[in-house]
C-alpha cells in the first residue's frame, strides 16, 4: 500500500507529464474550454507561428460573456461584442473546434454548457480562460483559470506549466435550514476565512452537508472558491454524481461508461490522507448571507448588522472597509434588511442553473415585482431556458413582472446593456460585488436565487424566511 493521497493529489499525479530542476511541473490537460473574450488572441498567436490546435478534438467553445440577453433574431447592436462572437465561431471553424456558437441550440454560459452536456467528468484536469472555471470542480475535476498566453499555449500543445497547490480540506456538516442555500454556504466561508484565506490551495469539500447537495448546488459551492483565494476547488464524485452525468451527451457509452465509472470511484480521497490546512463549518446555525461591501469576502449573515471599521485593530483593514462602505453608501452599525434595491439580477454561472431558477420561481409564484424594481432573469444555457419554459417556470417569471431573458453571461459583467446605472443598488446572484462590476458606480449585494427574489418582490433587502 502507498501512503494515503487527497482527491487532488490523485488526480495532479495522474497528469503529470514531466518535471524539470527549477521550473514548474508539465501537466496534461484533458478538456479545453473557450469563449470568445480570452480567445481571440491566442489564435491569432497560433497563426503568427504556424501552429495547429494540437487537440482540437479536447477544446470545446461556446459564446457567452459578449452575448446579448436579448432576441436573437436581431443584430448584435454593440459592435465590438458582435466581432467578438463573430471572431470565436470563425477562429473554431479555421482550427476545427467544436463550437456551440450565439444561434446554437445548446448555446449558454461556458460553466454551464460543459456539465450538461457531460463533457466535463470526474479526475480530468479542466482549464478554460476564465477565473470560475473551478464550478467543474463540483464532479472531482481540478479545473482552475488560466490567462491569454496560457489558452495558446494549451491550445498548440494540450499542456500547461502549473505550480502544484497545497491541499485545503473544508468540512461543512449539519442540514440546511428553510431559506439557507448552496449559496450561503459558500458566503459564509469567504466572510469567514477572506479572500485571500485559500491562496496557493486547492479546497476539497468534504461533510455531510456536501454529500446532501444536488450538483448544481454543488457547482455554486465550487464557483467561489476563486474569491476565497484559492485555485480550485473540488468535491469527490459519489452516486449524486454519476446519476447527474448518466446518459448525457458526450458521456461514455455501455462499456466504456462502466470502466469510466470503476475509475470514477477510486478518486475519493483515501482514509487517512493529509491535508495541509482544513476548516469546520457547522451549518446548523447557519442564516441566509449578503454582502455589503465591495468584495466577496464583506458577507454578513442577514439579519446582523454590517460591521463598523472602528472596531478594526488592524489599520489596513480598517481602511478598506471604510472605503468599501463609502462606495456602496452603507453606515456601518445597522443591519441591511429594508435597504432599497433597484435591481434584481438572478442569473450567472454561479446560479442561473434549473434549480436556483425552479427555488426563485416557487418565490415568485402567486406574487408581484414591487414597483420601481427591475427584474432579469437569465438563464445559463438554451437548454437551461427550454426546460424552464417546459416546466412552466418563464410563465411564473413574467407574471410577476420579472424579464426572462436568453442565455448569457449578463449582468455579471455588465454587458450589452444589462448593467446597473450610477448609484443603483442590485441584489445579484452572482458571484463579484467589486466596484463598477455590475455597471459604473453600481452597487452589488451578493445574495442566493431566494434572497434575491425576496428582494424583487418586496422591494428591499429582505430575509427571505419571513416569506416562505
Amino acid at each position: 500500500m502507498g501512503k494515503p493521497r487527497t482527491i487532488v493529489e490523485k488526480v495532479w499525479d495522474s497528469h503529470v507529464v514531466c518535471e524539470r530542476p527549477g521550473a514548474p511541473p508539465l501537466i496534461y490537460i484533458d478538456l479545453h474550454l473557450v469563449h470568445e473574450v480570452t480567445s481571440p488572441q491566442a489564435f491569432e498567436g497560433l497563426r503568427e507561428r504556424g501552429l495547429k490546435v494540437r487537440r482540437p478534438d479536447l477544446s470545446f467553445a461556446t459564446t457567452d460573456h459578449s452575448t446579448p440577453t436579448t432576441d436573437r433574431s436581431l443584430p448584435i447592436a454593440d459592435k465590438i461584442a458582435a466581432a467578438q462572437v463573430a471572431k470565436l465561431e470563425a477562429n473554431c471553424k479555421e482550427f476545427g473546434i467544436p463550437c456551440y456558437g450565439y444561434h446554437s441550440e445548446h448555446q449558454g454560459i461556458v460553466h454551464v454548457i460543459g456539465p450538461e452536456n457531460g463533457l466535463t467528468q470526474p479526475g480530468m484536469t479542466v482549464v478554460c480562460g476564465d477565473s470560475h472555471t473551478a464550478t467543474h470542480g463540483a464532479f472531482g475535476a481540478l479545473a482552475f483559470g488560466i490567462g491569454t498566453s496560457q489558452v495558446e499555449h494549451v491550445l498548440a500543445t494540450q499542456c500547461l506549466l502549473q505550480a502544484k497547490s497545497k491541499t485545503y480540506q473544508v468540512n461543512i456538516n449539519g442540514s440546511l435550514k428553510p431559506g439557507v442555500t448552496a449559496k450561503d454556504v459558500i458566503l459564509a466561508l469567504i466572510a469567514r476565512i477572506g479572500i485571500g484565506g485559500g491562496t496557493h490551495t486547492v479546497f476539497e469539500y468534504c461533510g455531510s452537508t456536501i454529500r446532501a447537495l444536488s450538483m448544481e448546488e454543488r457547482m455554486t459551492i465550487c464557483n467561489m472558491s476563486i474569491e476565497g483565494g484559492a485555485r480550485a476547488g473540488l468535491i469527490a464524485p459519489d452516486d449524486t454524481t454519476f446519476q447527474y452525468m448518466h446518459g448525457r451527451r458526450f458521456m461514455p457509452k455501455g462499456a466504456a461508461w462502466d470502466a469510466a465509472l470503476d475509475r470514477w470511484k477510486q478518486l475519493p480521497s483515501d482514509e487517512g490522507a493529509v491535508y495541509d490546512r482544513s476548516i469546520s463549518i457547522d451549518t446548523a446555525a447557519l442564516e441566509p448571507m449578503v454582502t455589503f461591501g465591495t468584495n466577496p469576502g464583506m458577507g454578513i449573515p442577514i439579519t446582523q448588522p454590517v460591521p463598523d471599521p472602528g472596531s478594526l485593530a488592524d489599520p489596513l483593514e480598517r481602511d478598506s472597509l471604510a472605503k468599501a462602505l463609502h462606495y456602496m453608501n452603507i453606515e456601518p452599525g445597522k443591519p441591511l434588511l429594508g435597504h432599497k434595491v433597484n435591481v434584481v439580477f438572478i442569473g450567472s454561472c454561479t446560479n442561473a442553473r434549473i434549480t436556483d431558477l425552479r427555488a426563485a420561481a416557487a418565490l415568485f409564484k402567486g406574487r408581484k415585482v414591487s414597483p420601481n424594481v427591475r427584474v432579469m432573469v437569465v438563464p445559463g444555457s438554451q437548454d437551461t431556458k427550454r426546460q424552464a419554459e417546459a416546466e412552466g417556470l418563464d410563465k411564473i417569471f413574467r407574471e410577476a413582472g420579472a424579464l426572462w431573458r436568453e442565455a448569457g453571461c449578463s449582468m455579471c459583467i455588465a454587458m450589452n446593456g444589462d448593467q446597473l446605472a450610477p448609484g443603483e443598488y442590485s441584489v445579484s446572484t452572482s458571484n463579484r460585488n467589486f466596484e463598477g462590476r455590475q455597471g459604473k458606480g453600481g452597487r452589488t449585494f451578493l445574495a442566493s436565487p431566494l434572497t434575491a427574489a425576496a428582494a424583487a418582490v418586496t422591494g428591499v433587502v429582505t430575509d427571505v424566511r419571513t416569506l416562505l
